[in-house]
């Protein structure tokens, strides 16, 4: 079975990016076992608790990462370099467990799975 990486890249609100990743990582969860979720860039700011994206009238999916457990998705990996340029604190509490990785170990974990998808 084909080893899936999904990579996030985009700020979870301004475009349907991340709800759309999202959306397709739960597909594939009911057909793979073997899913990873890789956020870099602006993508880091998916995890980000406490969004209130009804004030700019967007919806919020940011919920829905709590679904993941069900389909038994645990590799979550987050760019160290990413939330440090954006000032995010590493241990920052975010709406999902993620290990934090430097970009090096990062590309390394992303080079193991057989199919990328960028979101």
């Amino acid at each position: 079975m084909n080893r899936i990486a999904f990579l996030f890249t985009h700020a979870p609100h301004g475009s349907s990016a991340g709800r759309e990743g999202l959306d397709a990582v739960l597909a594939t969860g009911a057909l793979s076992e073997d899913i990873g979720l890789f956020f870099i860039g602006d993508g880091v700011l998916q995890l980000t608790r406490q969004q209130q994206p009804e004030k700019i009238l967007g919806r919020n999916y940011i919920a829905t990462f709590g679904l993941l457990a069900l389909y038994d998705i645990e590799q979550c990996y987050i760019c160290q370099t990413s939330l440090q340029t954006r000032g995010v604190n590493l241990s920052a509490e975010r709406v999902l467990q993620a290990e934090v990785l430097e970009s090096d170990a990062l590309r390394q974990k992303l080079a193991t799975f057989d199919r990328i998808i960028c979101f």
